[in-house]
């Protein structure tokens, strides 16, 4: 057997990575619908996670996060990589979040749904911002605080009250809809967010922002449109305005 010349490609669109909970089943089936193929090359690892959220679990996910991103391929050369979970953040902080992803895989920058939320809230000029959740009450606490923390109010907050994640991923997006037109209703706010990367969301948003009048974001979309932000890609996954 002899040897073959062949030649190598250098990349001609910017590397995204993601790390998604082992039991999300939505945010990838999201991104793909986000972010085209010929915009970014797109690669996924799971972080592991248990099968109820609490912040018992989610204390856990800390321990493994920086493993996780070490399963990314390192020769990418990412120009963003993204920590997949809106509560988690909220727990563990997004420095922390940063500092443990950038720890296992080399990446320009590092972003993740709650981070993302505030760029976008702050690039809209959004200030007062109600909340529908999924979890139970002492997960949706701790986001709410760190919102609070970075000075945007939070009026008012729904939630499914649930715990188990294969649960949250087959909410039905009626019911999430029903959700943020009663947390709209309530008045008080400027804007509305879906939190939960699990949460079926994608097609819910744009009839949502023109019944209610208000701006409705959800947890996928502003991650999407904050790691496009950052690899330097065009607004292809914004909120809209």
């Amino acid at each position: 057997m002899s040897d073959v010349a062949y030649q190598l490609l250098d990349p001609t669109c910017p590397a995204m990575g993601l790390i998604v909970l082992r039991v999300d089943e939505t945010i990838e089936q999201d991104f793909r619908r986000y972010i085209p193929p010929e915009a970014a090359r797109l690669h996924v690892t799971r972080a592991q996670s248990g099968d109820s959220l609490t912040p018992d679990t989610i204390a856990g996910m800390e321990t493994d996060l920086c493993a996780a991103a070490g399963l990314l391929p390192a020769s990418a050369g990412f120009d963003v990589v993204g920590y997949a979970c809106t509560s988690g953040t909220a727990q563990i902080g997004p420095e922390r979040v940063r500092a443990l992803v950038a720890a296992g895989t080399p990446t320009r920058h590092v972003t993740n749904p709650l981070s993302a939320a505030l760029a976008a809230f702050g690039d809209r000029g959004l200030g007062r911002v109600g909340i529908v959740s999924p979890y139970v009450a002492s997960v949706g606490a701790s986001l709410r605080r760190a919102f609070v923390a970075e000075g945007v109010v939070v009026p008012e907050m729904l939630s499914f009250g649930e715990e188990v994640e294969a649960r949250v991923a087959r909410i039905d997006p009626r019911s999430i809809a029903g959700a943020a037109r009663a947390l709209a209703a309530r008045g008080g706010m400027d804007a509305v967010f879906l939190s939960c990367t699990n949460l079926q969301t994608y097609d819910i948003l744009p009839e949502l922002e023109a019944e209610l009048g208000l701006p409705v974001l959800s947890s996928n979309q502003v991650l999407a449109w904050h790691m496009c932000r950052l690899a330097g890609i065009a607004a292809i996954a914004g909120p809209s305005r």
